[in-house]
């Protein structure tokens, strides 16, 4: 079955960095669009940014310039480089795969919160 896995949350202070992974399995990882999506308490979920299958990239604009998307298909797995990080960045993180041809699955999240 297919399964995402995300990885790489944690606390971290204003200004700082994290990296989060999502790790593919049981699906053609190259034949997907990879997204991070983010919900706070309270609040809608909300995609941040998109790697599509040739690697092209689209961001919302409250993270442009400081977040990176990308993707390694040799080990099915993408990427969200987060730097500059600011408090309403707190959130937990989806990743979710949506197939060119079909499929759309979601991972479990992980909590990502910017505090000092």
């Amino acid at each position: 079955q297919v399964q995402l896995v995300e990885s790489g949350g944690g606390l971290v202070q204003p200004g700082g960095s994290l990296r989060l992974s999502c790790a593919a399995s049981g699906l053609q990882f190259n034949f997907y669009y990879i997204s991070w999506y983010r919900q706070a308490p309270g609040k809608e979920r909300e995609l941040v940014a998109t790697v599509t299958s040739t690697s092209g990239t689209n961001y919302a604009d409250s993270v442009k310039g400081r977040f990176t998307i990308s993707r390694d298909n040799a080990k099915n797995t993408a990427y969200l480089q987060m730097n500059s990080l600011k408090s309403e960045d707190t959130a937990m993180y989806y990743c979710n795969a949506a197939g060119i041809y079909s499929g759309n699955y979601w991972g479990q999240g992980t909590q990502v919160t910017v505090s000092s």
